[in-house]
């Protein structure tokens, strides 16, 4: 191939991603129909009160237009009503807030506006894989810090909660190149919920070597536990904080691409300028009802009834108990492969979670994601007894996935 021909290293490879590998060999299996537990995509729609919304707002002639490329007046209204009381006081709309074409683009505005060419970024272990194309299309570095997950986590079904981060780690991992740390809480894939304490020695970190914080909090309406949004610790904290969230997790419509960061006016200016670069300006329709989706959702109870449908049953296997969002982490560390099973190569030489992945879809006709993918190479082995499950599904679904793994038993070890 001719030189002027290649493409940019950020997109070759030959490793194949695991979203592809997960949904060719589900599509391949012998046990049809799948039960899909792997993406996290939603088995049903968003609330009606939204839908009506949507259909609506395309019958009128302006929401078919450009948007503002900060967001429609109307979102950024409706946000700052919804979050300004976890703050404390009134979050300005039209300079504390942006809306971005999901959370993936904000991430990348964000990138974009702050990280340059030699720049350190640290990310937690197991990561959301997005976080790393992102970050080095502008030329920064990436530095990871592992979580560590409970030591009994083979034999008992504890909190993911118990995932932790080793805080001696995290301040070596910190340079005088050190620009950004990205926060995932709750975590994908762990379901951790960081608690106030460890946000707090997160923070203290971060305002010592003034880092920015990007905090992704995409599921800040799923959780179970006490959730603290990093930048409410203090005013100090709020200076160096952006804060990710996203409609597509709050309304089960992830196909919609609608997202917003939060900040103070130094920090958002600039992912406000940034954003219009990558793709001007977001979905208008998609916005006016996302509006109208936070201006209802507490009249329809909305809130309260997700938490409630997303609580995950018992599994009868030790899985990590999820603190907030939709995914649980299973340990199969019991389960069993056969010696001489049949792996395709580009599954063969992956680690033992992708080997797991791989059998459950072909014996069972479950797919689930292998969480060594949100780790590097060299702690990939962390995970390798763990499958991520997204339990976002119908209650049929979830109850066909149950049935389906008692198949497992055959394949556990005898004590």
């Amino acid at each position: 191939m001719s030189e002027k021909l290649k493409p940019a290293a950020r997109v070759t490879g030959n490793r194949q991603d695991v979203w592809s590998i997960i949904n060719e060999a589900a599509a391949a299996s012998p046990k049809q129909p799948i039960v899909n537990m792997g993406q996290g995509f939603f088995g049903y729609n968003p609330p009606d009160f939204v839908l009506d919304a949507a259909k609506q707002a395309l019958d009128r002639v302006e929401c078919n237009q450009y948007s503002p490329t900060k967001g429609r007046p109307r979102l950024k209204k409706a946000l700052s009503d919804a979050y300004s009381p976890f703050w404390g006081r009134t979050l300005d709309p039209e300079t504390e807030i942006t809306i971005t074409t999901g959370a993936n683009e904000g991430m990348l505005s964000a990138f974009m506006a702050f990280i340059e060419p030699g720049d350190e970024v640290i990310v937690f272990e197991p990561f959301f894989d997005q976080y790393v194309s992102n970050i080095e299309m502008p030329g920064g570095k990436i530095v990871y810090v592992p979580m560590h997950p409970p030591k009994e986590g083979a034999v008992k079904t504890l909190s993911a909660g118990e995932w932790t981060i080793d805080f001696d780690e995290l301040e070596r991992a910190i340079t005088p190149k050190t620009k950004m740390l990205v926060l995932n809480t709750r975590d994908n894939p762990v379901g951790k919920v960081f608690s106030r304490e460890e946000l707090q020695r997160i923070a203290d970190l971060c305002l010592k070597h003034q880092i920015i914080i990007l905090s992704d909090e995409v599921y800040d309406r799923l959780f179970y536990v006490p959730f603290t949004r990093i930048a409410t610790l203090s005013p100090e904290v709020e200076q160096i904080t952006l804060t990710v969230g996203s409609a597509g997790k709050n309304f089960y419509a992830t196909g919609w691409r609608v997202g917003w960061l939060l900040g103070p006016p130094h920090l958002i200016q600039y992912v406000s300028a940034a954003h219009p670069r990558i793709c001007y300006s977001s979905v208008s329709p998609l916005q006016e009802a996302c509006a109208i989706g936070f201006e209802q959702a507490d009249a329809h109870s909305f809130w309260t009834t997700s938490i409630a449908s997303m609580t995950p049953q018992n599994l009868a296997i030790p899985y990590s108990i999820p603190q907030g969002g939709y995914f649980v982490m299973v340990n199969l560390s019991a389960v069993q492969i056969p010696a001489d099973y049949p792996f395709p190569p580009h599954v063969a030489h992956r680690p033992r979670d992708f080997k797991l992945a791989w059998f459950l879809i072909q014996e069972l006709g479950v797919a689930a994601i292998p969480p060594s993918e949100f780790y590097t190479d060299a702690n990939s082995h962390i995970v390798e007894d763990y499958l991520r499950f997204a339990v976002c599904k119908p209650d049929e679904v979830l109850e066909d996935a149950k049935e389906r793994l008692r198949g497992l038993r055959k394949f556990l070890k005898k004590e």
